[in-house]
């Protein structure tokens, strides 16, 4: 996971899915699952998200809408959110099966900080780093065991997705800076094992 800035909500999603979605509760009061109006949104959350999975930062034009609140959870409270757009986070399917109903206890991608989360080169795990705010570290854990994205835990699918992206580079496909766009966790990595590796050699010369 990365630092996240929400994107801007859509021009036309007021119209065509807060208050379609509002309209048809009302006439639904007793609804089990609600009407998917979010779907039109998709096209415009999968650019505010840079077609990258919000969780796991793959990178797909295949993602859906996750409730990060979800119909389950809202449902009684407050169904309105099924229609929200600063409810929608952009996720992997396999992640959003994964995170289920367990909303809050994961942790928002919108709350997470650049240095929380690190790959781990050459095994390409992701683990936590230590500035991870005591207060969310027991979220962030349960984020990595749940969603599947680390500290050994890690879905093959995700897992064969970084090493993919890591055979290109090293193979001389893909540079530095495009893994900045499309897999950045693995760019920083790369960039933090440059850095060991020229101290390393500054200290052998010195």
């Amino acid at each position: 996971m990365i630092r996240l800035a929400p994107p801007p909500e859509p021009p036309k999603f007021d119209e065509e899915v807060r208050r379609k979605g509002i309209a048809w509760l009302e006439s639904n009061p007793s609804v089990k699952r609600p009407e998917p109006f979010w779907s039109s949104a998709l096209p415009a959350l999968r650019e505010g998200f840079q077609y990258r999975c919000a969780y796991s930062t793959v990178d797909t034009h295949m993602g859906v809408v996750d409730h990060y609140i979800s119909w389950k959870n809202c449902r009684e409270t407050n169904p309105t959110l099924a229609y929200e757009w600063s409810n929608y986070r952009y996720c992997l399917q396999l992640v959003n099966q994964y995170k289920s109903t367990r909303d809050e206890r994961i942790l928002d991608p919108f709350e997470v900080e650049d240095d929380w989360f690190e790959i781990i080169l050459p095994s390409l795990q992701l683990v936590l780093t230590d500035r991870v705010p005591g207060h969310v570290l027991d979220r962030a854990k349960f984020t990595l065991e749940k969603l599947r994205l680390g500290e050994g835990r890690d879905d093959e699918r995700i897992v064969a997705h970084r090493q993919s992206w890591y055979r290109r580079y090293r193979n001389g496909r893909v540079s530095l800076q495009d893994l900045d766009d499309e897999a950045p966790l693995i760019a920083r990595a790369i960039r933090k094992q440059m850095a060991i590796t020229a101290h390393d050699e500054a200290r052998f010369d010195s």
